[in-house]
């Protein structure tokens, strides 16, 4: 890679991108697309996650500067903002030529996540709306990854209620190390008002409500999971529990770092493997 495509990626959020684009990705081979449909949903959603984070790194270029962030190519002064934001257009529009070729209804929903995201690196990340664009995103990546494809299936309104919840608890611990910088330049989003602790709790709470939906969601309905399938679900389940008391202990007893995000995501992804394992039913 060159130095230039080096700056890029790491102004791109690398682990959150990569993050969600292996969720919609195991989300789209769990309900059985072929393997060029999973590639071209991996395609749409790394396309349209880069161009969110590239965006954050242009537009917060400032902010970040004034605070000395030392993790941001951008604010370091290696990389001309400009070549970041022609970067975000450019990434953007990839993605939305491929959501095009989604489907209507995968295009739709993965246009308007798209369009979250860069709704709250807009602005919406300085109100107390900041965690509305993660609901609606994460709400959304299984409709974009279930529906992909000429069937243009739904997935279960459970699926879609714990990607929302999952928001929550990603929003939250991923601002929480930074609060300090944030309330420097003047940003007081949805986890600023509430506070360290309250946020942080809040946080890992929602990551037991989405275990429990996705908990209902593989043992209730027309066409539940059975035999090692159950036992699958429960482990899964207990495992993001114990994640969750392990982050808000964390959140009590010492300063906010990394780790808590990490907590979330380890989480999700738990969850989505142990959905693929259990042979759990996605589609409405």
């Amino acid at each position: 890679m060159t130095s230039t495509a080096r700056l890029l990626l790491a102004s791109s959020h690398p682990g959150p991108t990569l993050t969600v684009t292996v969720l919609a990705a195991v989300i789209a081979s769990v309900v059985g697309h072929p393997a060029w449909l999973v590639v071209l949903v991996a395609a749409s959603v790394v396309a349209g996650q880069l161009s969110i984070g590239l965006a954050n790194d242009w537009i917060d270029a400032d902010r970040d500067r004034s605070v000395g962030r030392s993790d941001k190519p951008v604010a370091q002064g290696l990389i001309a903002v400009s070549t970041v934001r022609a970067a975000a257009f450019v990434t953007a529009g990839v993605a939305v030529v491929l959501s095009l070729f989604l489907g209507p209804v995968a295009a739709v929903a993965h246009l308007v996540l798209v369009g979250a995201g860069w709704a709250y690196d807009a602005g919406l990340k300085r109100s107390v709306w900041s965690v509305a664009p993660f609901v609606v995103a994460f709400g959304l990546l299984p409709v974009v990854a279930v529906a992909a494809g000429p069937a243009a299936q739904l997935p279960a309104p459970w699926a879609i209620a714990t990607g929302a919840v999952f928001g929550i608890a990603i929003h939250c611990t991923n601002v929480l190390p930074d609060l300090v910088d944030d309330a420097a330049t003047g940003v007081r989003g949805f986890p600023h008002r509430l506070g360290l602790h309250a946020a942080g709790v809040l946080a890992f709470a929602s990551l037991v409500v989405a275990a429990g939906l996705v908990l209902v969601g593989q043992l209730g309905g027309d066409d539940p999971v059975r035999g090692v399938g159950v036992v699958l679900a429960v482990l899964g389940t207990v495992v993001v529990v114990v994640l969750a008391v392990v982050g808000i202990r964390l959140v009590l007893t010492g300063p906010p770092n990394r780790t808590l995000f990490r907590l979330v995501i380890v989480s999700s992804l738990v969850l989505v493997v142990e959905l693929g394992f259990a042979g759990a039913r996605l589609v409405a």
